[in-house]
Formats: C-alpha cells, sequence, structure tokens
C-alpha cells in the first residue's frame, strides 16, 4: 500500500554475468501498488543466478494471485504484500499457498509498508514464511541477496524432491519391469532417473553390455538407448550410432576404466568376471554441472540389476530350449516331429489368452506344454512304431506314458513343473469320463490338461503322421463340433472355433520340416 523506497547503497563493482542458458528462475510479485512491480523488475532485471536469468511476473490481488498458482507451480520465489484488498489479503494467501495448494517449495518473501497491521514476530510464529521485509528498509542490495537465499533455497529443495521422486520412481519402474521382465524398457528408464537425478541435460545416452562365452566369443549388446542416436538395433557393431559414439565405448570396453571429457561421459562397470556394462552420456550445455561420483554410483547399481536380469533371462532361456528339445527328443522317439511340440506349446498358450487367464498360467502352460507326452520314453520302441493297431495289452501299456509322465514332472517343487505334472497325467482324460488314466469328467479334469486335450488333438490331426495325410480345415472343424461335450470341454470348442484363423497361423508359422 505505501510507497516502496530503497536506501542508497555503494556500488559493488561487480561484473554482471553473461547469460548461457534459456532456463529461467520464475519469481512472483503480489502486491497492489504498481511501483513496487516496476521497482523489482528493475533491481532485479539485470540478475542472473546459476546461468538462468530471472522471469518476475505480477499480480495485483491474492485473488489473482490464487488463480494463477491454481494452474501454474512453477515459480521458485514471491515476493507477498500483507496489505492489499483486505489489511491481513497477504496473510490468508501465505496460509492458502501451505495449507490448501499444499506448496512447501515455493520460498514466500512477505513484504509490508505497514509493519504494525502485521507484527514480524507473531508473522514468523504464526505463518510459514521464509523472510519478513519491511519495505522502508529494503534496499536493492538485501532484495538481490534474498533472491539469491531463496532461490538456492528452492533449488535445494526441488533437487531433493526430484531425488526423492526418481528414487520412487526408480522402485516403480524396477517392480514393474522386472515384473513384465523387459530388460530394454528396464534399461531406458533407468537412464531417464539417471538425468533427473543428476538435473543435467543430455542428447544420448546408452548402456551397453559385453559377455564373452565359453568359447571366448565376445558380443557387445545396446542395453538402452535415449536421445539422438536411438537405434534398433541390439548389435552395438551393426547399429547406426554415430562412429565417434561407438568407438568411444569400445575404447572403455578395452580399457576398462572410466573415460571424462567436455563432452561426454562413459563409465565402465565390471559386473562378473565375463560380463561389464559401459553408461554413455553425451551433455548438451551442462557438463560443468556433471556429477561423476553419482552417475558411478547409480551406474554401478543399475549395472549390477541389468547384470541380474540378463542372468535371469539366460537361465529362463536356457530353460525353455531344454523344455523343447526334451520335447522334441521324446516326439522323436515317437518318430513324430519336434514342430509338433512348438505348435501345441503356441497353441495352448493361444488359448490361456483367449479365456483370459493369468499371465503367470498362460507364460507356464507355454513352458509345460512341450513335455506333455513325455512319459513315452517308458513306452517300448515295439509299441510306440508299431504300423497297425494295438492290442489290449500293448494299448495298456501306451495308457501308462500318462502317469509316468505325470510322475516324472511331480518330483520337481517348481510351480511351472507341477503344473506340468497335471497336464501330462490328465491330458488324455476326457470331458465325458470315458477317457484315461483315471476317468475323470468335467471340471474334475484340470484346466491345463483340458486345453491340452484339444491343443495336441487339433494340431495331430493337421499335421502329416505315418499312419495318415493332414486333415482339412473342415474336417477339423467338423471333428471339433461332433467331439464337443464328449472328448472336449464345450466352452473350448467354441473357443477354438470362434478363433479357428489364429490357431491355423500358428501351424503356418511352424510347419513340419
Amino acid at each position: 500500500m505505501s510507497k516502496f523506497v530503497f536506501k542508497d547503497e555503494p556500488e559493488s563493482g561487480v561484473e554482471k554475468t553473461v547469460r548461457s542458458n534459456s532456463r529461467v528462475w520464475r519469481i512472483l510479485v503480489v502486491d497492489d501498488d504498481e511501483s513496487v512491480h516496476q521497482v523489482t523488475k528493475l533491481v532485479l532485471s539485470d540478475t542472473e543466478i546459476e546461468h538462468r536469468q530471472l522471469e518476475i511476473v505480477s499480480v495485483y490481488s491474492s485473488i489473482e494471485a490464487k488463480k494463477l498458482l491454481e494452474v501454474d507451480s512453477s515459480f521458485c520465489m514471491a515476493f507477498v504484500d500483507v496489505v492489499m484488498e483486505t489489511e491481513h489479503a497477504g496473510l490468508e494467501l501465505v496460509e492458502w499457498i501451505r495449507h490448501d495448494l499444499k506448496n512447501q517449495a515455493i520460498r514466500l518473501i512477505l513484504r509490508t509498508g505497514q509493519a504494525g497491521t502485521a507484527p514480524e514476530a507473531k508473522v514468523i510464529k504464526e505463518f510459514d514464511i521464509n523472510d519478513y521485509k519491511e519495505k522502508t528498509d529494503f534496499t536493492s542490495g538485501k532484495m538481490i541477496t534474498t533472491v539469491y537465499a531463496s532461490i538456492r533455497a528452492y533449488r535445494d529443495i526441488m533437487t531433493i524432491q526430484r531425488s526423492l521422486d526418481a528414487f520412487k520412481h526408480l522402485i516403480e519402474a524396477t517392480y514393474d519391469l522386472l515384473k513384465i521382465n523387459q530388460l530394454r524398457l528396464f534399461g531406458s528408464a533407468a537412464l531417464n532417473h539417471l538425468l533427473t537425478l543428476m538435473e543435467v541435460e543430455s542428447s544420448a545416452l546408452y548402456i551397453v553390455r559385453t559377455q564373452t562365452d565359453f568359447d571366448q566369443h565376445s558380443s557387445n549388446l545396446i542395453i538402452a538407448c535415449t536421445g539422438k542416436y536411438v537405434c534398433e538395433s541390439d548389435s552395438l557393431e551393426s547399429s547406426d550410432i554415430d562412429e565417434q559414439v561407438k568407438s568411444r565405448i569400445q575404447q572403455t570396453f578395452v580399457q576398462k576404466e572410466h573415460l571424462n571429457t567436455e563432452s561426454c561421459f562413459v563409465g565402465y562397470y565390471e559386473t562378473s568376471s565375463n560380463a561389464a556394462s559401459v553408461l554413455y552420456i553425451e551433455f548438451e550445455d551442462d557438463a560443468e554441472h556433471f556429477k561423476a561420483s553419482l552417475a558411478e554410483l547409480f551406474a554401478t547399481n543399475i549395472a549390477l540389476i541389468l547384470e541380474s536380469i540378463s542372468r535371469q533371462h539366460e537361465i529362463e532361456r536356457t530353460q525353455k530350449e531344454l523344455l523343447y528339445i526334451v520335447g522334441e527328443a521324446v516326439e522323436a522317439r515317437s518318430k513324430e516331429t519336434g514342430a509338433h511340440v512348438r505348435r501345441v506349446a503356441l497353441i495352448c498358450e493361444k488359448i490361456a489368452e483367449k479365456l483370459g487367464l493369468k499371465q503367470e498360467f498362460i507364460e507356464a502352460i507355454r513352458l509345460a506344454a512341450p513335455l506333455h507326452d513325455l512319459g513315452k520314453i517308458a513306452i517300448p520302441e515295439s509299441i510306440l512304431h508299431k504300423p497297425g493297431k494295438l492290442d489290449d495289452e500293448e494299448w495298456k501299456i501306451m495308457q501308462t506314458h500318462a502317469p509316468v509322465g505325470g510322475d516324472l514332472l511331480g518330483k520337481s517343487k517348481a510351480n511351472v513343473s507341477k503344473l506340468g505334472a497335471r497336464l501330462a497325467h490328465y491330458h488324455h482324460e476326457n470331458w465325458d469320463g470315458t477317457g484315461y488314466p483315471e476317468g475323470l469328467a468335467g471340471e474334475q479334469i484340470p484346466l491345463e490338461a483340458r486345453i491340452m486335450a484339444i491343443a495336441d488333438v487339433f494340431d495331430a490331426l493337421g499335421s502329416k503322421r505315418s499312419y495318415k495325410e493332414p486333415w482339412q480345415d473342415g474336417e477339423i472343424k467338423e471333428f471339433l463340433e461332433q467331439q464337443k461335450g464328449k472328448k472336449f470341454e464345450p466352452a473350448l470348442v467354441d473357443l477354438m472355433l470362434a478363433n479357428f484363423d489364429d490357431f491355423i497361423a500358428i501351424r503356418q508359422q511352424f510347419p513340419d520340416g
């Protein structure tokens, strides 16, 4: 309300800093006196803090300030007059910012020309402000000092907040990405969080991993990338990344030590005796603010997590391949094609997806399906390879492959093996109770076995065997309809017929060799 007066101060003689960054610190001035706005802008016009200039935004009442702050949270500080449309409008605005808006980061500087209406001791005690200034005692030097202190405090608060947010997001990202088991997405999320933690701008980031196999063959894989050189290729050598960037990454792998230049940081992280990772960061214009120690700490942990995920993937890939190999070996012993086990696995997976089952079940049945006939390893070849019809005694022996397979898989405590044991044991049970080995009916038969029963027969009918030619699609559909409610669960028959083309596509994707 009163005039804004500055005391005379000697010039400091300090040269003004050259502006070097387009980003700004935004300061809100809330005052009903136009001269206050003019003087504030005049005093702070050439001030630059940490390579950022200041942007002064003016509003003339607490009502205007509320409307603005509700939609704009980018202000680092605010000068707030106490007396505006009411004697305590400024104090009420402070209370609203802290309690209703819940903005604890913005630094609030209360200014008043009528100290008697809001005594300093009382205001400081009862209101969450960061400083209190009487306009008549507020020199240009003090204003600049207050701005420096407020902006630095805001910067530190936001750094802590961003670090906490980044840590929270990293935990969430780690949980989500580990849950869905996507290595590159995790790596890319880690890169973005790294930038947030260090508050730097970057034009390109990479995480590259090298591994030496037992035959001493090395491969450099791009685990994650973001920025101007984003590439689709997993291989560093065959990617279209800039040759200089490639060279720096490869040089770091060879020298096994960090490389830090004015334009980039390349960190080397050895995570095991035969594997290492490299983090490449190319700067835009914030190299002087880059915190190498923080990057090393963060990247070391990320590299270890990525190594753990990579090993997990390798183990899972090996296990899956072994399951297929065993399944194919069983089929080969039965003189049937190994492509059958792959197709059946995918058909079971597709049925489970169409049923809307949980992802864990879908993954498990796909892994277990190749072993559905594991018990055939106990069946004599004379029976397996008999060209004609089996006699009663031979048929009884053949039927034992179901419980034998179930018993073999049932020795494991792993969830996939347990599901595989039920699948192998019961996949020859019929919906109407006429199947074997136990003559179960309807929903007494485990779901995975009911799925396998229709998947196995569907693929067998459409495949060439030593004793038959492949059936036509129309014949298969007709057979499924005939066996609906007899051999197969009606709902599964309906599902397969409704999505028949999808299942035919699987057979076409993996034809018999």
